[in-house]
């Protein structure tokens, strides 16, 4: 197993010696991938072009745990919706990923709205969640006495849950390379030489060439264009840009639930939902563009968000802005997942995935394996993950500076650094010793909180930065 962010890739040239599987794409999807082939006695890699793991569209997302609810009945989407958020919501327990189940209460704001509601109850009920519930509107007013004016009643959807984002994809990771995979990073793949009946394919990198016999695309916003490289033109991606707002933690107290608009023809809509960390997350906005790296906000998208907020939560837009976000999801023009096995290839597409990845991506990975037994992987007996256990971001259980008896054996963990986010030293220092550790300050933000809170880094950046060069000397 190792780590390799810099000089020439594993020599594989040697008959024998190349990859059995490798996947491209170390988004959370890529990562739960890697993780579940590392249940096999494969040779694995995992090939990431950015510096980290989940640095696409996987770090900005809304991090919401989903149930299934609405997804198109009878579609891959909503099967692997359903099966992955328990997956997941298992796994997190396991692991130690943040998870509260809050519930979802989708909101009719007119009478067209109101007379929507039965239809996606039956929808629910047609993906086998069969908990939700008309809400009249003084019930909806007593469950969340600040929601806005003119809300005519909602559905009740128990069970959706808001999730720690940045540890599930590092979980995957961790896990996989603790099991054996690769991780090879700062590793863009600029040509791929497919190979024939007995010859592995060559992945022409920027760190040299990687020969490998089984390949999969978890490529996200790219995933169009590395089909491309081996000869598929099966779908276009267009990037879907999503602006969100974070709330301030004073903010908490104004929303219990997710609060869900009635879905529009361009997805979920915009939502209000609190976080594992304690704030408050308004948006995504949903802007279709042809520039897949347009990760910025803009004024007229924050100004929308706003409008949209102070109807359905008038009071959060008094509270104090956090920050600012934006990301980009990979739509297809359809509403399901562009997943398909090239068996002559020996090559597998996950495409298509949108802001369900997330949900998702246990499911994925397993289905993803599915499909390469199927185009001829042998993966032999099933063996047992290596641990692992991911440190707490989530306000919901005790962090270490909170922990007396952790601070009485070992003091670092009660010398607070980001005093915002309440990180302390000792939990820096294990993310730089971690197994993936981070590569950028943003890399150590997503595994600790250290510089994401209301100052952003303004009072404790100097000191945050000072240990991160101290930690990667």
């Amino acid at each position: 197993m190792s780590v390799t962010r810099c000089g020439v890739l594993p020599d594989t040239s040697a008959p024998g010696d190349a990859y059995d599987v490798t996947v491209v794409g170390a988004g959370v999807v890529g990562c739960a991938i890697a993780r579940e082939l590392a249940r096999y006695r494969l040779r694995v890699a995992l090939v990431e072009a950015s510096g980290d793991v989940g640095e696409g569209s996987s770090k900005a997302n809304t991090a919401i745990l989903h149930t299934g609810f609405d997804a198109v009945p009878g579609s891959l989407e909503a099967r692997l919706v359903r099966e992955g958020g328990r997956m997941l919501a298992a796994y997190a327990d396991e692991a130690g990923i943040a998870v509260e189940p809050v519930g979802a209460l989708l909101v009719a704001w007119d009478e067209e709205q109101l007379a929507a509601l039965p239809r996606l109850a039956d929808k629910a009920a047609r993906n086998g969640h069969h908990g939700t519930r008309p809400v009249s509107a003084a019930e909806l007013r007593a469950r969340e006495p600040h929601l806005g004016p003119g809300a005519l009643g909602a559905l009740d959807v128990p069970g959706e849950s808001v999730v720690d984002p940045w540890s599930t994809p590092l979980a995957y990771a961790t896990q996989a390379v603790r099991s054996g995979v690769d991780l090879h990073l700062d590793c863009r793949v600029e040509k791929v030489r497919p190979g024939g009946p007995g010859v592995p394919h060559r992945l022409i990198t920027r760190r040299g060439v990687l020969r490998t016999r089984f390949l999969v695309n978890a490529c996200g916003l790219y995933a169009d264009a590395f089909d491309a490289l081996v000869g598929r033109h099966d779908f276009t991606v267009t990037p879907r840009r999503g602006q969100l707002v974070v709330f301030d933690p004073f903010a908490r107290a104004l929303v219990r639930h997710i609060l869900l608009p009635v879905p529009g023809p361009l997805g979920k809509g915009v939502l209000i939902a609190p976080t594992v960390f304690g704030n408050v997350l308004l948006g995504p906005t949903a802007e279709d563009l042809d520039d897949r790296t347009a990760t910025g906000s803009t004024a007229e998208g924050l100004a929308a968000l706003r409008a949209q907020g102070r109807r359905i939560l008038p009071a959060l837009l008094d509270e104090e802005v956090t920050a600012v976000y934006a990301g980009l999801r990979a739509a297809t023009g359809t509403e399901d997942y562009r997943i398909a096995a090239h068996p002559e290839l020996r090559y597998v597409t996950v495409g298509g995935i949108r802001s369900t990845g997330l949900t998702a991506s246990l499911a994925l990975g397993r289905h993803t394996v599915e499909l390469l037994a199927d185009a001829g992987l042998e993966l032999g007996a099933e063996r047992p993950l290596a641990p692992v256990r991911m440190p707490n971001l989530g306000e919901a259980s005790p962090r270490p500076y909170q922990d007396a008896e952790r601070i009485a054996r070992d003091p670092a963990y009660g010398r607070v650094v980001c005093h915002c986010e309440r990180v302390t030293r000792g939990e820096i220092r294990d993310a730089l010793a971690s197994t993936v550790p981070p590569a950028s300050l943003d890399g150590l933000r997503r595994r600790t909180r250290a510089r994401a809170g209301r100052c952003q880094g303004f009072s404790c950046g100097a000191a945050v930065r000072a240990l991160f060069e101290e930690g990667t000397r």
